[in-house]
């Protein structure tokens, strides 16, 4: 399932994705990229680690990628593809 819209507020630091369900998602900068899915952050997040994340990045790049988004951070991490299912259940 696609989000019917995304949005990104550098003000806010967050996310918003705006579910067909009428669910409407706010998911912090800092947190998305905490749970970044991509290889190298999961294996990171696999041997117990936390990834230290300063709180001010933000999410300056979104690139649609048909199943769900990649999002380049100010921190110069964008190797994370995030798709929309993975998305709809984070919390953060």
């Amino acid at each position: 399932m696609s989000p019917l819209s995304v949005g990104n507020s550098q003000s806010t630091r967050q996310l918003r994705l705006s579910w067909p369900d009428g669910r409407v998602q706010r998911l912090n900068h800092a947190e998305l990229r905490r749970q970044c899915p991509c290889s190298q952050c999961r294996a990171f997040r696999l041997r117990g680690l936390v990834p230290l994340v300063d709180e001010r990045v933000q999410v300056i790049e979104l690139n649609a990628q048909g199943y769900g988004v990649q999002l380049v951070f100010s921190d110069g991490h964008e190797r994370g593809i995030y798709p929309w299912a993975y998305l709809s259940q984070l919390d953060a």
